[in-house]
């Protein structure tokens, strides 16, 4: 599937290189647009201690968006570990042309972002805690 790829603002390098390097630990999310008119990604926000409920009501229900989400995770052996993910949120209803640009934008924001645990969602309801911790837990 061929789509326009949008520029990455340098904000949205510069956000992405200081969320990626961050020293907090709490769950945190970095929101990202893009600006149809500019055919641009740029930041929509950066919220910190978030969980992935509140998260979900953060999103619009009709427009797709990036989320790189830093996750406080505790394993079974109570070790603490702190992974980052990309999700690509894009709903089903929304706009084909907002779709394709995201896709079409998707492995170059993926590779800026340098994040190896990629997710896709359609729907609002499947972005809870347990869906994340299944997905980090998955080998």
């Amino acid at each position: 599937m061929s789509g326009k790829i949008c520029d990455i603002s340098n904000e949205v390098k510069d956000e992405l290189r200081k969320f990626r390097f961050r020293k907090d630990n709490i769950n945190s999310a970095l929101i990202l647009k893009v600006d149809r008119d500019k055919q641009l990604v740029c930041v929509d926000e950066l919220i910190e201690e978030i969980t992935m409920e509140e998260l979900q009501e953060q999103l619009p229900g009709h427009q797709p968006r990036y989320i790189v989400y830093s996750y406080k995770m505790v394993h079974d052996d109570n070790r603490v570990s702190y992974p980052m993910c990309f999700i690509f949120y894009t709903p089903r209803d929304s706009q084909m042309e907002l779709q394709m640009m995201y896709a079409g934008t998707k492995r170059a924001l993926q590779k800026e972002a340098d994040l190896t645990k990629v997710y896709e969602i359609r729907e609002l309801d499947e972005l809870t805690e347990d869906w994340l911790k299944e997905n980090l837990t998955r080998v």
